[in-house]
């Protein structure tokens, strides 16, 4: 089987500015394009070279051919979100749309693999942590792009938003995508192009594990996923995205020791966020850390457990920025039902005019955070409560991420500990077999 090819979204805007550093070839022309370049996105077309279109192809004239992209949004809507110039192999593609121009990389899955591994971790990584998301990443871009076959095109069988008066029950997952399989940011995968792809070890770890994915023991791809840190115990799949139960993304304890307390339950789950429960995940060893984390990603340094305080007004004006919903002074925050790892699956939000319920994870997060909360596996203290009404919340937390299948930080310091990345998988994706795709 050839190596597949996937189309990855970078960025949609009004105008992209973009330079090919050898030729390329417009195939709708058949003419050779070469340096500085710049499109326009005008009543729904694409301006480019003074004609209109409503969809422009480049093909790369070699192997080794090269564009740049100028002004990338990354991390985007982060805390740490920023703009840099990015350097792509591959076709690139642009497409005009109600929203403006779509930039479209197109290119191979190793290739966009060595970029990926790069961009979510440092390259400087140990070789097992690296080979465990070589074949983390592969296999969960490859059953995207599976399940949307199997689908007909379709997005997904479940709705991922519903909302009554009384809830809003919402997830988000690349089935968000119609032009392209996965998108460039955290959202899917990190993927800045050969600008991260730096270090020739991890072009060395892709080619060991060439077509190695994670397989189901129904014989399908398992829909691996990843988080900064999972808190001490993973979370179940189904507390996060669609209700299909995943046997391979359930829940364990970040330890070689099994046991962990049902952190479904109020009690348990409050004792454990308040404390710092051993865990492969719980670790200050910076150098370790520098090896998971990009320097962007080191601007926070609160992950295992973490706090995060708002004052009334905060809180009240940023819960009705994010919900379009005056609720009044906050009285407080319930969590309904929490999910393995102690994450927040649904919360109550009692404001003094009116209550709601978000859901899920990420939902939760984006409310509670001018950008993403760190996690939703927090708890609530309300102090200096006048006439029912707190002054002040404070949020106490555990974890980076919604916490599902590997742990990075838990996997860099098992990769540091000696465990082999067939060992780090079979941890935190328990059934699951490494087999040779192609």
């Amino acid at each position: 089987m050839e190596t597949p090819v996937i189309n990855v979204g970078i960025m949609t805007c009004e105008a992209v500015s973009f330079v090919f550093n050898e030729a390329y070839i417009h195939t709708e022309t058949g003419t050779p394009a070469l340096g500085e370049q710049r499109a326009l996105w005008v009543d729904g077309k694409i301006v480019y070279k003074g004609k209109l279109y409503p969809e422009l192809f480049f093909e790369p004239s070699g192997p080794d051919s090269s564009f740049d992209l100028r002004a990338v949004t990354i991390g985007v809507d982060f805390h740490w979100q920023r703009q840099e110039d990015q350097r792509f192999k591959g076709a690139l593609n642009l497409v005009a749309t109600e929203k403006g121009i779509v930039t479209i990389n197109q290119v191979d899955v190793e290739e966009y693999l060595t970029s990926v591994i790069s961009s979510e971790m440092s390259a400087n990584a140990s070789r097992e942590l690296l080979k465990a998301h070589a074949v983390i990443s592969r296999s969960w871009l490859l059953a995207q792009v599976e399940k949307n076959f199997n689908l007909g095109g379709s997005a997904t069988p479940y709705e991922s938003c519903y909302r009554d008066d009384e809830t809003l029950i919402r997830w988000y997952d690349r089935e968000d995508h119609e032009l392209f399989d996965v998108c460039a940011d955290d959202h899917c995968q990190r993927y800045q192009g050969i600008t991260r792809a730096s270090n020739p070890i991890v072009r060395e770890v892709i080619e060991e594990t060439r077509g190695e994915v994670l397989m189901d023991n129904d014989g399908t791809i398992c829909d691996a996923r990843f988080s900064k840190c999972c808190g001490g115990v993973t979370e179940k799949f189904e507390n996060c995205w669609e209700p299909v139960p995943h046997a391979y993304l359930t829940a364990l304890r970040d330890s070689e020791a099994p046991a962990y307390p049902d952190l479904t339950d109020e009690r348990e789950a409050e004792q454990w966020i308040r404390t710092s429960p051993e865990a492969f995940c719980n670790t200050t060893d910076q150098e370790i850390l520098s090896q998971v984390l990009n320097r962007y990603d080191q601007e926070t340094a609160d992950f295992y457990r973490w706090k995060v305080a708002y004052t009334q007004a905060e809180l009240s004006g940023l819960v009705r920025r994010k919900t379009g919903i005056d609720f009044g002074p906050i009285i407080d925050l319930v969590p309904l039902e929490r999910g393995s790892s102690g994450r927040i699956a649904r919360l109550r939000i009692v404001g003094v005019r009116r209550s709601f319920t978000i859901g899920k994870e990420l939902e939760i997060r984006r409310t509670l955070s001018e950008t993403h909360l760190y996690s939703s596996a927090f708890v609530v203290d309300k102090e200096d409560v006048r006439l029912g009404i707190p002054s002040r919340f404070v949020l106490t937390g555990a974890g980076w991420g919604h916490g599902v299948g590997l742990c990075q930080i838990g996997a860099a310091v098992m990769g540091a500990n000696g465990y082999s990345y067939r060992e780090i998988l079979a941890h935190y994706f328990p059934g699951a077999s490494v087999e040779e795709r192609y």
